[in-house]
């Protein structure tokens, strides 16, 4: 296959960067071998941060791959391509939906799904040593696991990945898979939701004081973000329920802060994608606006975003497909304004 350098010229509104908090806003990359993306996930490892997302033609495209970033010395490396759906030398799958996890002290998981559609996709995992340099072969998960399917796994007090996922080849369906020896083996809770009463997918999931652990979840025809919480480490989830936050079907992301905060990013429009928020809360309940990232007519979706080991946040999102926007922010800087 001949890979065509695509250029794109194409700016931020870089009035974002007066926002109180907003450290650093720039583009993965500027020029990449595909003329569209999506999906994109973040991560930090010991050698620094890594992102991951799916580009090629368009979405769905059999020529679509997993590509990675890593930011060496303050820049991001050009993209490569890290995975994708050949099966032999006749037959090749889109990617889709890749998840960066870092094991503490164990290896770098990317995550990913393969197959012509959403609702007929698998799982596969791919493993690197050397935060992201290079990859294993891949692995196929095991029929009953899907992997996480948009949204970053947590690591729980007693060392339990616990990954939020979902299916859509019986409605939007949301259910939770754990690995208790570091991702070689893992459980599904099944589904928690009926998929027609409430038609949801792509949980992310907070951790509470407490201990009780809460999922925000993407939603379709409902035009609110809906929450489900657990109170014994993910094993069982309550019925899933409206939350104050709009959703207009498209995906969210959001982190639990060292300090107990909660950061949300979402779109807050019940239709469209755009314009991409940031939210914090102290309670998972009551939230406050932190920035508008993105305002302008356009697909400024699927975030993701984590707290490094220095305290800040780091987000990246879709830029209207074209490219991955990221953003450094300072938790500690925001300035919190009541939600309209």
């Amino acid at each position: 296959m001949t890979l065509l350098l695509i250029c794109v010229c194409l700016t931020f509104d870089h009035d974002v960067l007066k926002q109180p908090g907003v450290i650093r806003r720039e583009f993965i990359y500027e020029t990449a071998p595909f003329p569209e993306c999506h999906a994109s996930t973040i991560v930090e490892t010991p050698g620094g941060l890594v992102t991951a997302w799916f580009g090629g033609t368009a979405e769905k495209n059999r020529d679509v791959g997993i590509w990675v970033s890593r930011r060496v010395n303050g820049k991001w490396t050009a993209p490569v391509e890290a995975a994708n759906g050949v099966i032999d030398a006749l037959k090749r799958y889109p990617t889709w939906n890749p998840v960066l996890y870092q094991l503490p002290d164990g290896p770098l998981m990317l995550f990913y799904k393969v197959g012509p559609s959403p609702s007929t996709w698998w799982g596969e995992v791919k493993r690197s040593k050397d935060n992201g340099v290079t990859w294993s072969s891949a692995e196929k998960l095991p029929c009953d696991i899907i992997g996480p399917i948009k949204n970053k796994p947590v690591t729980l007090k007693d060392g339990t990945i616990l990954s939020g996922c979902s299916t859509e080849n019986k409605g939007w369906r949301v259910h939770f898979e754990r690995s208790s020896d570091g991702g070689k083996t893992w459980t599904s809770t099944g589904p928690i939701n009926d998929g027609r009463e409430v038609r949801a997918i792509q949980p992310t999931i907070l951790i509470h004081a407490d201990g009780r652990l809460q999922a925000l979840n993407r939603t379709s025809g409902k035009n609110k973000i809906y929450e489900t919480w657990s109170s014994d480490e993910g094993k069982t989830w309550s019925k899933l329920a409206p939350t104050v936050l709009p959703n207009p079907g498209s995906g969210i992301d959001a982190v639990t802060l060292r300090d107990g905060r909660h950061v949300l990013v979402y779109n807050h429009t019940t239709t469209g994608r755009s314009p991409l928020n940031v939210a914090v809360s102290k309670d998972g309940k009551v939230w406050e606006t932190a920035l508008v990232l993105e305002t302008e007519k356009g697909e400024f979706s699927y975030p993701a975003v984590i707290q490094t080991s220095d305290g800040h946040v780091h987000i990246t999102y879709t830029w209207n497909r074209k490219k991955i926007g990221y953003v450094e922010v300072d938790p500690g800087k925001l300035a919190l304004k009541g939600m309209k």
